[in-house]
């Protein structure tokens, strides 16, 4: 039997044990240790037990739910609880919600249980940069002010990109805040000032880590060949969202469909020389005749090599 088996059936035996055997200090804290949560099945006097509780939230910090209300305003118990599992946040009480070092540790542990401290602590910025630092969403909670400060939100988006929705408009209007956060997840392009949609830089980083951000570029910028051949590389869903000019390029249709690797490696290499070094007319006839010849050639190719092999 495994061991996690021998823990599920400790506490089903003590869930229907009889009230003796749940008031039974060492039997219930023998089985506790192995599963926090089976406190909930312990008698209401060993619940308000010190020792016990405090193995069980160790065990397991969720396990506080079950503690006596005594022992949820018990320093020592709710920051061994916090320290387990942030969440155990929530069943705190409220003295200790408030108290900002149980809230550190929580935030430490898992920053979204910032969502359990007082308002006070929510405005505190050393707080509030630990919990974004763990989990960047976690600014979604933090106090107004602190949405604006660029040490705190920087943090957050680099943790995760999508922060930047959470963002003073200040900020998301600030290129460095905001090239952090699509560099992390590139459709947070979609929260961006509208400036930096269309600033190539930003929008090229976002691309090449979401292709479909480009559908929050500007216009102008869904018409440049070379970032919707970095989205479309990404994601050939992304041709969608690029001109129509460049909907039509063949060279494009084919990278959509995930062809383009298939092609041969002389008509690659000249199809990347003429995207780096010729104008869009050139590229335009370049792409073309390379398709229309390289590609027909090779696939005439496989098609004989695979009769033969028939």
């Amino acid at each position: 039997m495994y061991k996690s088996e021998h823990v599920a059936c400790a506490t089903r035996a003590l869930e229907y044990a009889s009230e003796a055997l749940r008031g039974d200090p060492e039997l219930v804290l023998a089985v506790v240790q192995q599963d926090g949560l089976a406190l909930e099945y312990a008698s209401e006097a060993l619940r308000g037990d010190l020792e016990v509780v405090l193995a069980s939230v160790q065990q397991n910090g969720l396990a506080l739910e079950y503690a006596s209300e005594t022992l949820k305003a018990d320093h020592a118990v709710v920051l061994a609880a916090v320290q387990q599992d942030g969440w155990a946040l929530m069943y705190a009480s409220e003295a200790l919600k408030a108290d900002r070092a149980i809230v550190l540790a929580a935030v430490q542990q898992d920053g979204w249980a910032l969502m359990y401290a007082t308002s006070t602590l929510r405005a505190d910025a050393a707080i509030v940069l630990v919990a974004v630092q763990k989990y960047g969403d976690a600014l979604e909670l933090a106090d107004t002010y602190l949405r604006s400060k660029h040490e705190v939100v920087l943090a957050a988006v680099q943790k995760h990109g999508r922060a930047l929705k959470y963002a003073s408009h200040a900020l998301q209007a600030d290129r460095t805040i905001v090239l952090a956060a699509v560099r992390q997840y590139g459709d947070a392009l979609f929260d961006a000032a509208e400036a930096l949609q269309a600033d190539r830089e930003v929008v090229r980083a976002a691309v090449e880590q979401s292709g479909r951000a480009l559908m929050c570029a500007a216009k102008e910028l869904r018409a440049d060949a070379t970032i919707v051949t970095a989205a479309v590389r990404k994601d050939g869903v992304a041709i969608f969202y690029a001109s129509e000019a460049l909907q039509a390029d063949e060279w494009l249709q084919l990278l959509a469909r995930g062809l383009s690797s298939r092609l041969p490696a002389r008509a690659r290499a000249f199809l990347k020389l003429a995207r780096d070094q010729a104008d869009a007319a050139v590229q335009s006839q370049v792409d073309l005749f390379l398709i229309k010849n390289d590609l027909a050639d090779w696939i005439s190719a496989k098609k004989a090599k695979a009769t033969a092999k028939a």
